[in-house]
C-alpha cells in the first residue's frame, strides 16, 4: 500500500473508531435521562424524609406506593400537588397505597414545607439526585437540577405498573386515584 492511500486510511480509522465508541457509550451515559420501563422492579433507595429518618421503598412491599417527584417546595404547583394527595390521603390510605414525594430540596426544606402546609405523608430528600437520576426524573431550570414532575405506581410487589411524565400537579391526585381500582383489580 503507498504511502498515499495510508494517509488517507489511518484518519477513516480513527473517525470509524470514534464514532463506534460514541454509539457505545451514549446509552450508558443518558441511562438516566429515561425512567425505568413499566414491568420492572422499582429501583430501591433509601432517603431521608422530613422527620430527619431513613426511608426506603422496600419497607413498602405489600402496599401500593404512589411515587412522585417535583420540582420544589413552596413553589405554586407543588404545594397545588402537595395539598392535593393531603386532601385525598383517606382515599388513599383506603386503597392501601402510600404517597412519598421526592424532590432535591433539604430535609430542613421538607421539614417547613411539611409544616406549613399541614402535610402528613412522607417527603423525601434526594439532595445529591441520585434517586431522582435512577428514575429518569431530572431537569434544569434556569441553571437549576430539580426534580421533575413524574410519577410511578408501584404494586405490593414493588412492581412499576403505571408511570406518569409530566404531569398536570392541578388533577394529578384524582388521576391516579381513578386509575388505582383497574391496576389493583390486575393483580
Amino acid at each position: 500500500m503507498n504511502r498515499t492511500a495510508r494517509s488517507f486510511l489511518r484518519p477513516a480509522l480513527y473517525l470509524f473508531l470514534g464514532v463506534a465508541a460514541l454509539l457505545l457509550v451514549y446509552p450508558l451515559l443518558h441511562a438516566a435521562d429515561q425512567p425505568p420501563a413499566v414491568g420492572v422492579m422499582a429501583p430501591d433507595f433509601t432517603l431521608s424524609s422530613q422527620e430527619g429518618t431513613q426511608v426506603n421503598l422496600h419497607d413498602f412491599r405489600g402496599k401500593w406506593v404512589v411515587l412522585y417527584f417535583y420540582p420544589k417546595d413552596f413553589t405554586t404547583g407543588c404545594t397545588i400537588e402537595a395539598h392535593n394527595f393531603q386532601r385525598d390521603l383517606a382515599q388513599y390510605d383506603a386503597k392501601n397505597t402510600a404517597i412519598l414525594g421526592v424532590s432535591v430540596d433539604t430535609v430542613d426544606s421538607h421539614q417547613k414545607f411539611c409544616t406549613t402546609e399541614s402535610l402528613t405523608f412522607k417527603l423525601l430528600s434526594d439532595a445529591d439526585k441520585k434517586v431522582s437520576e435512577t428514575y429518569g426524573s431530572v431537569q434544569t431550570i434556569n441553571g437549576n437540577v430539580l426534580a421533575a414532575r413524574n410519577t410511578f405506581i408501584i404494586n405490593p410487589k414493588g412492581v412499576i405498573v403505571k408511570e406518569y411524565i409530566k404531569v398536570d400537579p392541578t388533577k394529578h391526585s384524582e388521576e391516579l386515584l381513578g386509575a388505582l381500582p383497574a391496576l389493583q383489580s390486575a393483580k
